[in-house]
């Protein structure tokens, strides 16, 4: 299990293959990279700035990875999320779950980024014509989460 809550960009490929290194047990391994996009809605963006709250976040992401590891058999797990200013196309999030079978591996990664994206403390400022705005939390994000709740 490893979360890394930073401001540089990650190496996709290099994140992956220490994740994997000497691990024979793994079968399959799902990512989701997130990136930032230049339009939201009609509003195009020039810019995005997240802010955390340093400590709160790395223990709400490490609780979120644990929650996955609790429910699925995975072999190895992975969150790197950046903070800071980022342009459009720079690399945001990476989720990975690996498990012996892929079916665990898919919905585990599934889970990560549906979660974090309703419980990490994080906040985001996005530049548009009109001027900064902030993002509001998004019911589409509150249901795709809420599929995962154990009831």
């Amino acid at each position: 299990m490893a979360v890394r809550v930073q401001r540089e960009d990650f190496d996709v490929g290099a994140e992956l293959a220490a994740l994997t290194r000497g691990r024979t047990d793994i079968g399959a391994l799902t990512t989701f990279v997130g990136l930032v996009r230049d339009m939201a809605g009609d509003a195009k963006i020039g810019g995005m700035t997240l802010e955390h709250y340093p400590g709160m976040t790395e223990k709400e992401l490490a609780r979120v990875e644990a929650e996955a590891n609790a429910r699925w058999p995975l072999s190895a797990s992975l969150i790197v999320h950046r903070y800071g200013r980022l342009e459009p196309g720079d690399r945001i999030v990476l989720c990975a779950a690996a498990s012996p079978h892929r079916e665990a591996s898919f919905e585990a990664c599934h889970f990560l980024i549906d979660w974090l994206k309703t419980r990490a403390p994080f906040w985001k400022l996005e530049e548009t014509d009109a001027g900064p705005q902030w993002v509001a939390a998004k019911e589409a994000d509150d249901a795709a989460a809420a599929r995962w709740s154990k009831t």
